[in-house]
């Protein structure tokens, strides 16, 4: 079932956004060779604090998860895809970086990600990026009131394929309210004029994954959680939550 959100409930859910924003703005700028990823966490979780917000993350243990999940922030380096669990790992020079992170303010939720270099930035790694962050923006320009999620998919679909990369199978993104994952799905590829009408009112987090190798396909680590390549290859990973309104898209999680 989708949730129709008022006006005042979007306008509370960008409140929960703009922290979101403001922690992986603080993640970012605290990143550095020889931080931690444990650290990164900490600088996340203080975010949280300080703006009286909880998160969706910790503790949140879906079906194909072994464990709950034990930080406040998901934090994937390199071969890693998503759901990275932050750990003593201390960042080196050229490592790329995705982190993914989420807020619940006043029973609502904002959910966002970024990717970025540490150090001296691998042009490929900043093509891939890039990439990811275009992918996004066309996924955004299509969430207009009148198309489908169909048209979201395959305008994501189109940047990250003619590029070259692959796109993980069976993961993208989702609707979002009231809780984190919420209907409808929203694939990172398919066809246009297909599935669910956007209404004035829906929310989505919209989050293309792209892999440089340009497989699709991935496996989870010994954790349980984190999603790697199955080539070695590196993965960026970037994501908005979008209202759908009348006036067209507008981002929740932007600062």
């Amino acid at each position: 079932m989708v949730e129709i959100k008022t006006d005042s409930s979007i306008e509370a859910m960008r409140e929960a956004g703009r922290i979101v924003a403001q922690a992986l703005t603080a993640v970012r700028e605290a990143a550095g060779v020889g931080v931690s990823l444990l650290e990164l966490d900490v600088v996340a979780h203080a975010v949280l604090r300080d703006a009286g917000a909880t998160s969706p993350f910790l503790g949140y243990r879906p079906s194909f998860a072994p464990t709950p999940f034990p930080a406040v922030l998901c934090v994937s380096v390199n071969d890693a895809i998503v759901h990275g669990i932050p750990d003593g790992y201390r960042l080196r020079d050229g490592d790329l970086v995705s982190a993914d992170f989420g807020a619940e303010l006043g029973g609502w939720v904002g959910d966002s990600a970024i990717s970025f270099t540490v150090g001296t930035a691998r042009p490929d790694d900043v093509r891939l990026i890039e990439t990811a962050e275009r992918a996004l923006a066309a996924g955004i320009a299509a969430a207009v009131v009148g198309n489908r999620i169909g048209d979201i998919a395959h305008a994501i679909g189109v940047v990250c394929r003619d590029a070259g990369y692959g796109i993980p199978e069976d993961f993208g993104g989702h609707g979002i309210g009231r809780r984190m994952h919420e209907d409808p799905g929203v694939p990172n590829e398919g066809r246009p004029c297909r599935g669910m009408p956007l209404r004035h009112g829906m929310a989505l987090a919209i989050e293309p994954m792209v892999i440089a190798g340009g497989i699709d396909h991935y496996h989870p680590a010994p954790d349980g959680w984190t999603l790697r390549t199955n080539d070695g290859s590196r993965a960026a990973h970037a994501e908005h939550t979008v209202a759908i309104t009348d006036d067209g898209p507008r981002i929740l999680t932007a600062l």
